[in-house]
């Protein structure tokens, strides 16, 4: 069994990441570099891979990205849109080709293709019988965002192929992938029109997502966006189909689509020494192409291997990015502020004398937490090398002591929160201080949004538009206020965009979130560390909020799968005043507090005694309603495959426990089975 602090950390590094997932591929606001995710990422692997058992369908490693964002429709891929795994040397080249070799037949031929790793937006295209019909973002690599009016407007893509009369027939059906970007000349010229008229764009990248994200079509057809197509992700129908990578280029160049083929190279495998020393020697042609990438991509060229390789967990094993060290530069530490997030941690950012990097002014960067600063005896006046690390997110190396002057000044965590003034809190084993108040305004829209999201009370209509906008008039100064709303429905009525219809059936889904269990409440005031597992834990053994407020840190502790960090922090929670005004508003409203006294007998439900493991996207059920469906008619929901396991959900694209279920004879059912052994027809 897996001691509680990796249970923790492994929670605590699964939420990081999803975070900067979201941050990333949906708002196309990155906080932290790529080599800061990649660490994370990595961490959360190494871990995996050490106690498998905790592997669940939901963690980062078995997906490839993010939820979509609200405002456009939603698109399924045919297939999920998988990451690529990164390498930086020569090693790691090596490294990457003896792994997949091992799982190859003796013999078998391989050669590769070389391609730009444009750095855009990525998308995926849809044709019927020639004619485009859908075109959409990654999204989360399984489901994106329906953005085909946006793409319409580039004048690269077409509407219909082939273009030329001569070309190759099309299929019945064809989906592409590719990315969609804005060429550094383009960009420059595009640049110089906007500051004139008072509008700033930084990077070519964010221009380009940003309008292609955006809801009127106007806002992209009014930036010069462009095209590559580099992946056929299905094809039906095809006269002869290509068979290889370097096939399928010049089969989307036949088409009239836009390849980047004048920068693509072909290797075989015997001049696999020769292509490693392409990729090292692209780093210095790179600065001179027509678009930004951050790498290569190498993929083995016969398509009929990328089925035999697969892939494991978000990434094939066909496939590699090449990756080139981050640009650098040095320049003044003016100051250190520190902001606060959503959970309450404190962020020093340094203030910096603004230097051009990578493309971009910079005058602010990452300085982590306290300890890096002291580590790296970063002071205020410093000359500090920067590096723009993924050409998207600055942050400070470190000092060049050699040019200090003797006015430079030593910079420590303020002992009381920058925006409520309250007391802050470092918990032993840690690097962040935390601010526990729950009505700190520098917390309060996330903490809202947080509160009336889908894991949380699942408020439905109540996002983090509408978190920020409620706050921002007002009208919600702390979590509770979220149940006083209705008293401003006139208020709220005289706001843009909000009608009798979408005030009322707002809330209406306040009042009916009172109904939801307490396992839910504890989860939306957002203590830190307490999602939904941990409060059903907490609960399933206090039964209610109050006895739980009550609890010393010690018979928290001693609770199986909460432990020490996590006991710390609920008890430090329920310690705060303001946090006790909260608790005594929300039960004064209604909400539920403890859990149902009487339960039906076990024996008598369709599931008892059973243990239940869920994999995949199920149908109509997400696996927070299955798990609580389950438990409802008396059976257990647990995280891994073992032979004490009675069933194996399975939705679609199930992870690797569907093999382990396999390897153990655990028997797998479906949705429908399911609703058919407990009569939910």
């Amino acid at each position: 069994m897996a001691p509680p602090d990796v249970v923790q950390r492994i929670e605590q590094l699964r939420h990081l990441i999803n975070y900067h997932n979201y941050r990333y591929y949906v708002l196309a606001q990155p906080e932290i570099s790529d080599e800061e995710y990649d660490l994370l990422f990595r961490e959360l692997q190494q871990l995996e891979q050490q106690y498998p058992e905790l592997i669940t369908p939901d963690s980062p490693t078995q997906r490839v990205g993010a939820p979509p964002a609200e405002g456009f429709a939603k698109a399924r891929h045919p297939e999920p849109m998988l990451s690529l795994d990164n390498v930086t040397s020569s090693e790691e080249l090596w490294a990457w080709r003896e792994r997949f070799m091992k799982l190859l037949p003796q013999g078998t031929q391989v050669s590769y293709v070389v391609e730009p790793k444009i750095d855009g937006l990525t998308v995926v295209l849809h044709y019927e019988n020639g004619l485009f019909t859908l075109g959409a973002t990654r999204g989360d690599g399984f489901v994106g965002e329906d953005i085909t009016n946006n793409l319409r407007t580039i004048r690269s893509l077409p509407l219909r192929i082939p273009l030329d009369p001569d070309g190759p027939p099309p299929p019945a059906r064809l989906v592409v992938r590719g990315e969609a970007y804005i060429s550094n000349a383009d960009f420059e010229r595009f640049r110089a029109e906007q500051e004139k008229l008072g509008h700033k764009f930084t990077s070519p990248r964010n221009t380009a997502a940003g309008a292609l994200r955006n809801l009127d079509p106007k806002v992209a057809a009014s930036r010069p966006l462009d095209l590559f197509l580099y992946h056929i992700v299905v094809i039906e129908g095809a006269e002869s189909p290509p068979a290889t990578q370097w096939e399928a280029l010049h089969y989307l160049r036949d088409l009239g689509f836009p390849v980047a083929l004048d920068y693509c190279r072909h290797f075989d495998d015997s001049e696999f020494d020769a292509l490693i020393q392409y990729c090292v020697d692209w780093v210095n042609e790179k600065d001179r192409l027509p678009f930004v990438v951050d790498g290569l991509v190498i993929k083995i060229d016969e398509l009929a291997l990328h089925d035999v390789l697969g892939h494991v967990g978000r990434v094939p094993r066909w496939a590699v990015a090449f990756k080139y060290p981050a640009e650098q530069a040095i320049t003044r530490l003016l100051d250190i502020v520190v902001e606060v997030g959503r959970t309450g941690v404190l962020t020093p950012r340094a203030v910096l004398e603004p230097v051009f990097l990578a493309g971009a002014t910079i005058s602010s960067a990452t300085l982590h937490n306290e300890d890096y600063i002291i580590e790296k005896d970063i002071r205020i006046g410093d000359m500090v090398i920067i590096r723009r690390a993924g050409e998207v997110i600055p942050q400070v190396l470190g000092p060049v002591k050699a040019l200090r002057t003797g006015e430079e000044k030593v910079w420590r965590m303020p002992q009381t929160c920058p925006s409520c003034g309250e007391p802050v809190v470092r918990y032993p084993g840690e690097v962040a201080y935390y601010c526990e108040n729950t009505a700190c305004p520098a917390q309060l829209v996330r903490r809202v949004a947080y509160f009336a999201s889908r894991p949380a009370m699942d408020i439905e209509g109540f996002g983090p538009k509408q978190a920020k906008l409620l706050c921002d008039k007002g009208f919600i100064k702390e979590i509770a206020d979220i149940y006083t709303l209705k008293a401003h429905r006139e208020e709220l009525l005289a706001l843009e965009g909000y009608g009798e219809k979408k005030v009322t059936n707002l809330l209406n889904a306040i009042e009916a979130s009172k109904q939801q269990p307490v396992t839910r409440v504890l989860t939306a005031v957002g203590i830190r560390f307490v999602g939904p597992i941990i409060a059903q834990l907490l609960l399933d053994h206090f039964r209610s909020i109050d006895a739980l407020a009550q609890a010393s840190e010690e018979d928290l502790a001693a609770i199986e799968g909460v432990g020490p960090r996590i006991a710390q922090s609920v008890r430090a929670w329920f310690s705060h005043p303001a946090n006790q005004r909260t608790i005594a508003r929300l039960r004064s409203y209604g909400l539920q507090m403890a859990l149902p006294e009487e339960k039906p007998e076990p024996d008598a439900l369709p599931l008892a005694g059973m243990t239940f493991v869920i994999t995949g996207t199920l149908p109509s059920w997400t696996r927070e309603e299955a798990k609580a469906i389950i438990q409802q008619y008396g059976g257990k929901v647990t995280n891994s495959v073992s032979r004490r396991t009675s069933y194996l959900l399975v939705g679609e694209n199930p992870g690797s426990k569907l093999q382990k279920a396999q390897q153990l004879g655990v028997p797998t059912m479906t949705e429908e089975d399911l609703r058919a052994m407990i009569g939910l027809q």
